[in-house]
């Protein structure tokens, strides 16, 4: 079950649709859709959770608990609106761009991708990439 969850002002239209989209990347990677949480929140609020849980003293858009279990994708995926915001900004996409990108993000974390080292990051940047354009596909 996708689950969506509002901490902040911004609400995401059409929870459907996301929900649909997510399920396709799961199923895209032969996983199953356990319970996902997404958190839409502020900087503020995922500071504290960033400071609270990884003793990381900085804002960040993304930060994924996972509870995975096996091939069954489990987790909470918290998402900082302000901090998406101001990434497409600098990097001079669409507000749903840069959104679909960190919403994909951590979903591939659930799956094991990571981003720690370039050939990770140039790994998870392609799959988002590809993850992303799943979003307008029908079924």
């Amino acid at each position: 079950m996708i689950e969506f969850h509002f901490k902040s002002d911004f609400v995401l239209e059409s929870k459907t649709q996301y929900s649909d989209w997510i399920t396709r990347i799961i199923m895209s990677e032969g996983f199953l859709a356990g319970e996902l949480d997404y958190i839409f929140c502020s900087d503020d609020y995922l500071l504290s959770i960033n400071q609270d849980y990884l003793n990381h003293d900085t804002y960040t858009d993304i930060i994924t608990f996972d509870y995975s279990d096996g091939k069954t994708l489990s987790g909470d995926i918290f998402i900082s609106t302000e901090r998406v915001n101001e990434n497409a900004k600098a990097y001079k996409v669409s507000l749903d761009e840069e959104l679909l990108r960190v919403m994909s993000h951590g979903i591939l974390h659930l799956m094991g991708f990571g981003d720690k080292t370039d050939e990770e990051r140039i790994l998870m940047r392609s799959k988002e990439e590809e993850k992303i354009k799943l979003f307008h596909v029908e079924h």
